[in-house]
């Protein structure tokens, strides 16, 4: 059965994505060593239960690698001049921008379950519920594999520029999402910001996975995550349609 034109665009802007940015430094830069050296800066040497923390870890690390591809696709594509070119082709803004959230959210599945797979080999941490932790991996690399490409929409065809907007955007959502100070020890307004994140809820939901201590609760974090799907990507599609018209 043939694909819907708009479904075989996506994949193929997907497909396009994946041969082209996977290699490039910045994503191996930002998707993969950054959140390995704010572990190894914060974690090691403390003596900090893992099996508390590791949850917010692997939080973040599927939070960096999810969101850094999208950021790079649409300013590179826009400095190269193939941005217009897709355009050309029996492609539509919503089609091209499904693609990049795909490439990104492959990207950061593919990295994160690794990453979590080997961990439950290497540290024998509890496994918890398999069923909710394949949701998270899910919903937190579409949710953060969205916002990535959102943050590709200003204006730029300069992708270091887009990088240094991303990066003062994901580096707060960090430090005030229940990774490195748990969510069960936060209060008043520290609490009430930490809301505002949408990593917050999937920290949160990997706690509820792993060691059954959700402090929100899987079933509004599911929700939560979800509605931040829809928003970053209507989002995106407002922004990007919007620069278009302005023929930027």
């Amino acid at each position: 059965m043939q694909l819907p034109l708009f479904l075989q665009g996506a994949l193929a802007v997907t497909e396009k994505n994946i041969r082209i940015y996977y290699t490039k430094p910045p994503v191996f830069i930002f998707g993969l060593l950054f959140p390995l050296f704010l572990f190894i800066a914060f974690f090691m040497g403390r003596g900090l239960e893992l099996v508390r923390f590791y949850p917010g870890f692997l939080a973040m690390t599927l939070f960096f690698t999810a969101s850094s591809v999208g950021p790079l696709i649409t300013p590179w594509e826009k400095r190269d001049r193939t941005y217009e070119r897709l355009l050309s082709y029996p492609l539509t803004v919503e089609s091209i921008i499904l693609g990049d959230i795909l490439a990104g959210a492959l990207f950061g599945f593919g990295i994160s379950l690794v990453i979590w797979v080997g961990s439950l080999l290497v540290f024998s941490l509890p496994v918890g519920n398999p069923l909710l932790m394949i949701a998270a991996f899910i919903l937190g690399t579409a949710t953060f594999a969205t916002l990535g490409t959102l943050l590709a929409s200003p204006a730029s065809d300069t992708p270091s520029t887009v990088m240094m907007l991303s990066t003062l955007v994901r580096l707060p959502l960090i430090f005030i999402s229940g990774i490195f100070i748990p969510l069960s020890a936060l209060g008043g307004a520290a609490l009430a910001v930490s809301y505002l994140s949408p990593l917050t809820y999937l920290v949160d939901l990997f706690q509820g996975a792993m060691n059954g201590a959700a402090v929100i609760g899987p079933a509004t974090d599911l929700l939560a995550l979800l509605v931040c799907i829809l928003l970053f990507a209507a989002g995106a599609v407002y922004f990007q349609r919007r620069n278009l018209m302005k023929g930027l």
